[in-house]
């Protein structure tokens, strides 16, 4: 019982915050048989997590879940682009750019995960019916919320010369992709090698950052605000609670926290892993301390 309350509730919850977020996305921006489009694409984004659900919990698997996350930011953007009918240079760059990201992501997880043979994430989770939709709904959310800025501005009514601050966002997009791909691709290369299956990696970009990759990550969003806000009016400023929301998810919700504690427990008697906690940022890339 307490699994279906949790499960249910948290889902609830999602949708509720989600629904407020469509309100403040939707203010000025274009409509579709007199409903916000902003709001259709939401309402899309969640009943594709919950469509692919039912299949996922038929069948017991999660080998397509980072999958669908990245299928859906692209559907999202080619929607938005599609039915706002207004192609202007920034709404373009905009679901490009997201469009690029999501390309490059979703297989990258997809065949570390089919490679693995699981994603121990979800071993037990998938097993119980509720917290398995509450997950599926958390990706919804995290569609759409990360992507809320870039949504607003490309179904937005307004339209603006392009200035310094998207050639700012633009940059940063460009440098938070390269460090993401940096990252990963040498973490890769790392685990490919014989007998490195139990170390940890602080080479490369990793010897500036426990998590460059994460970093990356937050950069790239960063971008795509600075490139959304000067066409948001109103109450669509709240969706610029995007890149908060990638910061929060990837260092205190998920990502580097349950990264951080599966390291703590592994390599706990390891003062060379100490060492190198003690004197490498979490997530900024900056220079390592001596050791």
């Amino acid at each position: 019982m307490n699994r279906w309350v949790l499960g249910l509730g948290a889902t609830f919850g999602l949708v509720l915050f989600a629904a407020l977020i469509s309100w403040a996305g939707s203010q000025g921006g274009v409509r579709v048989n007199d409903i916000s489009l902003f709001v259709w694409c939401a309402a899309g984004i969640y009943c594709f997590q919950w469509l692919i659900f039912i299949h996922a919990w038929i069948s017991q698997t999660e080998l397509f879940f980072d999958l669908i996350g990245s299928v859906t930011f692209i559907g999202l953007m080619v929607v938005a682009v599609w039915f706002a009918g207004d192609y202007d240079v920034r709404s373009l760059v905009i679901a490009g750019a997201i469009i690029v990201w999501a390309l490059r992501l979703g297989p990258f997880l997809f065949f570390r995960t089919r490679n693995a043979g699981e994603d121990k994430r979800f071993r037990q989770i998938k097993t119980s019916f509720p917290t398995w939709l509450m997950v599926w709904t958390i990706q919804g959310s995290w569609v759409f919320i990360t992507a809320s800025c870039a949504l607003a501005a490309v179904t937005s009514s307004a339209s603006k010369p392009l200035g310094l601050l998207f050639y700012v966002g633009l940059a940063l997009w460009v440098t938070g992709f390269a460090i993401e791909i940096l990252a990963d691709r040498q973490k890769t290369i790392f685990r490919s090698q014989p007998g490195n299956e139990d170390r940890f990696i602080s080479s490369g970009l990793w010897a500036w950052s426990r998590h460059p990759n994460y970093f990356g990550e937050i950069v790239l969003w960063l971008g795509i605000a600075l490139m959304s806000v000067p066409v948001l009016v109103g109450w669509q400023l709240a969706t610029l609670i995007s890149p908060l929301y990638v910061v929060i998810l990837l260092t205190w919700v998920s990502g580097a926290r349950i990264l951080e504690a599966r390291a703590a427990k592994k390599w706990a008697d390891d003062a060379d892993y100490q060492s190198y906690k003690a004197s490498t940022p979490l997530m900024v890339l900056w220079p390592p301390r001596r050791r």
